[in-house]
Parts: structure tokens; sequence; C-alpha cells
């Protein structure tokens, strides 16, 4: 396998997750360059991970490091005024989520990565770390038999600082962009409607949405909602796909397969049938995402976490608030709202 040359864009915390998980991989990547307007950010990330190319603007990285590939963790909100330099650069892009913060601004940056033949691939690492990608197969195998729905809360106390305090878009962007990436991989379709209510909490300082309900119609029949809150002291993280032979349920590492009692007879407290344990540490989650560019690059082979692929996700998230905005159903086609890019 090649060994790339890494160029980090954004010095926040999110990057250090990132290079925590990169550490271990010196044979397959090599971080010589960090990039970010706070010199006090780019010096304490380069101290840290020695990283020896530092800058504060982005084209004079471009232009004086020599890198590979750019992974670009820099706020949504500023997403496309990055990335739209390295793609005419010529250099392939691993980007945080969400992708962007509208469809119409995602679809714009992933034509314009498809028409110059430059490999773009996003975060989505909740497909590893969450389980999503693992159950996905055990109900592509059948062990629920046919996929009938899927629940998902994710309830807890969540007080964010900087500038996502002062976004309209807050905690369905942060996390349910997760749940969205994850719900649809399990699906395994494409959604055909989205209704979503959110209203923002006073316990939390923030302008956004602080807690929602989503419900998603996928074109196979299967339904799904969800629960996000940001401000509930009591938490609750637990997933529910339910089939016409039996039910996953997740709230840990561990996946339980229920089925009814051979009695019929139906039990409070029943006992799976079978476990499966599933563990990869989110930085190590972030690796495998970046991997998957890498070998896309290498092999020719989109990757599955391409961004013409996170369009749907994108999509979803966008219905989401056009839902909540004007308090109607959302239809989509093809997975996809009707905007210009």
């Amino acid at each position: 396998m090649k060994k790339f040359r890494i160029g980090m864009v954004g010095a926040g915390a999110v990057t250090r997750m990132h290079l925590l998980g990169y550490a271990g991989h010196g044979d397959r990547i090599e971080i010589v360059a960090i990039c970010d307007p706070s010199e006090t950010n780019v010096n304490e990330r380069g101290d840290e991970f020695g990283i020896p190319g530092r800058y504060t603007d982005v084209g004079a990285m471009i232009e004086q490091a020599d890198f590979d590939v750019a992974v670009v963790c820099t706020p949504s909100t500023i997403r496309r005024s990055v990335v739209m330099p390295l793609l005419q650069a010529g250099i392939p892009v691993f980007v945080e989520k969400p992708f962007a913060d509208t469809l119409e601004e995602a679809k714009a940056l992933a034509n314009e990565a498809e028409r110059m033949g430059i490999p773009v691939a996003v975060n989505q690492n909740f497909r590893k770390h969450h389980k999503f990608d693992y159950i996905r197969e055990l109900v592509k195998d059948g062990v629920i038999g046919k996929l009938e729905g899927i629940g998902f809360d994710s309830l807890f106390y969540r007080q964010d600082a900087g500038w996502r305090l002062q976004t309209d878009r807050h905690a369905l962007s942060v996390m349910a962009i997760h749940w969205f990436d994850g719900i649809r991989r399990i699906a395994d379709a494409e959604a055909k409607s989205v209704y979503c209510t959110r209203y923002s909490s006073q316990a939390i300082n923030c302008v956004g949405e602080t807690d929602a309900t989503v419900q998603i119609l996928f074109d196979n029949g299967v339904r799904a909602h969800f629960s996000q809150s940001f401000s509930s002291p009591f938490v609750k993280n637990e997933l529910i796909v339910m089939g016409s032979a039996g039910v996953i349920s997740s709230s840990s590492d561990d996946i339980h397969l229920y089925r009814l009692d051979p009695s019929g007879i139906p039990t409070w407290h029943p006992t799976p049938v079978q476990t499966w344990r599933s563990i990869m540490p989110i930085e190590e989650a972030v690796y495998d995402g970046l991997n998957q560019l890498l070998t896309w690059i290498e092999t020719g082979a989109e990757a599955a976490n391409s961004a013409r692929d996170n369009l749907h996700t994108v999509a979803l998230l966008d219905a989401a608030y056009i839902s909540a905005s004007d308090n109607e159903v959302v239809k989509l086609h093809n997975g996809l709202l009707n905007v210009q890019a």
C-alpha cells in the first residue's frame, strides 16, 4: 500500500480526534502540514503531534506544503471556501460531517469534485463506531426477517461552545446527521418523505434547536423515527431495529437479538436469543473513513463514504429543517430534494 502525505485544515477539537486516530498508522499516512487561522491552535496541535508544516492560510499551505490528501475539519459554515481551492489544486479531500450545511451547497461541491475527477469522502465515522454497518449486515443476512421499522432515541445534556451556538442549525447538524446516515444505511433504501418538529430548550445556551423528533418513510416501506435531545438530564441511547421475525436492540457495544417465545406469550423482560459485540473506538473509525478514501485513490473504486453517497444524508438533514420550518411532510425523489446545483 502507498503511504500518503496528509495536510490538515482546521486545528480545533475535532482535528485532535482525527490526529489521535491517525497516530497509530504511520505505515499508511504521514501528517506533514496543518492550517488554521489561529496560530495558537496551529502550534498547539503541531507541537502535540509533531507536525512540521504550519500555516494560517489554506492558499499558502496548498502552494508551499507537499501533501497528497487534505483532511478538512473546519466549521461547516465555511466549508465551501476551504474545499473548493483544494479541489482546484487537484487534491483529494476527506471532510468532516455535515459535508455542507445545505443540500444545495453539498451538491455544488460534489458536482465540482466529480467534474474534475477528484475523490472526496465524508467522515461518517458512526457507521463503524456506532455499529450501524454491523447491524446493516445482520439485517441483510435475514436475522430479523423482513425489515419493517427503525427507532432511535438519543437523549443527553450537551452545552456546546463556539461558532455553532450562533447558527440556526444545531442539534440535528451536530449529532442527528449521524442518525440520518446510520438509519438510511440500515434501511438500505432511499427516503420518500421526512417529517420533523424541533425546538430550542432554555436549558441550553444556543440559537438553534436542542431537541427534535423526525419520522422518515423509505421507498421499501421501512418506517423510521428518532428523537434527539441536547437538553435532557436523563440519558438514553438506544437503537431498535424491528423485523417480521425478530428485533435487534443496541444501547452499548452489545447487539441483542430478540424473538417471540415459542409459546407466543409476551414477557416484560425477554432474554436475547443471541448477542454480538462490536467495538471500534471513534478515533479508529475516523481513520477507517480516511482509509476508504485512500483506497479509492489507489483502486479507482468509489468509496462507500463518497461525497456523492453523502448527498442522501445531507438531503435528509435539509428535509428535516424544511419540514420543521413549514410544519409539513417533505417529499424526496430518489432520496434527494429538488435543488439547483
